[in-house]
């Protein structure tokens, strides 16, 4: 699915040694670079118009991850690795465009990513920027402010979560509004921002919702049964099984990285999908008795992602990092599309004092 772009914004075709996929660019050429790095259900069109907006003197790059968008769809993601394959992928692109090091930018499902390549290479990341990141500790199959199993074999997380029906019409390419509970037009208006806000490139934005890749090895992923609620436990294909406790990498990765760079986390007040009663989380569907046979909030609670977050950025800090966290009132996950003038702000005063 071919997705439309902004004037000012070039589409070229990178070739890693690990990838091939569409990169969005904006800016000089020899600018300061701020590499984006979009969520699930999207693609790195959901960043143009951040991108357009940097302050001069500065480069945006925003590629389709692996599994979504224009990435070479043979390319799949093994989940056994976390979020290793995303953070590989980008590593390899930053080499391949000839790049020390880099501002970064992720949201949602990429700022997971993002967790992982402040591990993996801390010295070229010039600053982080998280706009409502997963929770460290994953998506899924955790508890408590230090990330505890849910499960012994992560019940609850990875594919089997994902509502079929959804994942089914946006195979299809389905734009209709007529299942309110799978239509991905719906879904993207209920959630990814805070009704009743609907962006002026609504149709843009779905399009590229639609372009991730779906099929059993693709996006929802497979899943294998459980005896444990809900029954079903991850799988090792795509992007949902990769964002499960069960693959996460150890938090102490964060606590090691030298060095560290300062870390700006944004979210939104009013957050459906990330957040400490999150709608897309088992803990919070069974307490609400929206799925039958909750075993109790002692065993399978919600899991508190923003409260995890905060716990791990406050040691980030106590072993010598720093955070800021900031909330942008009346926006949902995806507060630089609905408020992006205090978005903006926000990150541009993070990019210059970095640079």
């Amino acid at each position: 699915m071919s997705v439309p772009t902004l004037p000012d914004i070039t589409a070229k075709t990178i070739i890693t040694d690990r990838l091939s996929t569409r990169v969005l660019f904006a800016g000089p050429d020899d600018g300061v670079p701020v590499l984006f790095v979009h969520g699930n259900a999207s693609s790195a069109t959901f960043w143009e118009d951040v991108m357009l907006a940097l302050p001069e003197g500065f480069r945006g790059i925003a590629p389709d991850l692996r599994g979504y968008g224009g990435a070479d769809r043979a390319a799949k993601i093994d989940a056994r690795r976390g979020m290793r394959d995303f953070s590989d992928d980008l590593r390899a692109l930053l080499d391949t465009l000839g790049i020390d090091k880099a501002h970064v930018v992720g949201h949602s499902l990429g700022g997971a990513v993002i967790w992982q390549m402040m591990m993996d290479i801390p010295e070229r990341l010039i600053t982080v920027t998280q706009v409502d990141p997963g929770s460290p500790f994953g998506f899924g199959g955790s508890k408590g402010l230090d990330g505890q199993p849910t499960q012994p074999d992560f019940a609850g997380s990875g594919g089997g979560t994902v509502n079929p029906d959804f994942a089914r019409l946006m195979g299809e390419g389905n734009r209709a509004a007529d299942n309110p509970q799978a239509s991905p037009r719906i879904v993207m208006n209920s959630f990814y921002w805070k009704p009743p806000f609907v962006p002026a490139r609504e149709e843009d934005l779905l399009s590229s919702l639609l372009s991730e890749h779906v099929g059993p090895e693709q996006y929802p992923g497979d899943f294998v049964p459980s005896e444990n609620w809900p029954n079903v436990a991850p799988g090792v294909w795509g992007p949902i099984n990769a964002m499960s406790a069960k693959y996460a990498a150890p938090v102490e990765g964060l606590y090691a990285a030298d060095p560290k760079p300062p870390v700006l986390w944004v979210r939104g007040s009013d957050d459906q999908i990330v957040s400490d009663m999150s709608l897309f989380d088992f803990g919070t569907l069974g307490k609400l008795g929206a799925v039958p046979g909750y075993p109790g909030e002692d065993v399978f609670p919600p899991q508190p992602m923003v409260s995890q977050t905060r716990a791990v950025l406050e040691q980030y800090a106590a072993r010598g990092g720093s955070f800021r966290e900031e909330v942008i009132e009346g926006t949902g996950h995806t507060p630089y599309i609905e408020k992006p003038a205090e978005f903006n702000a926000l990150l541009h005063a993070h990019l210059q004092r970095g640079a």
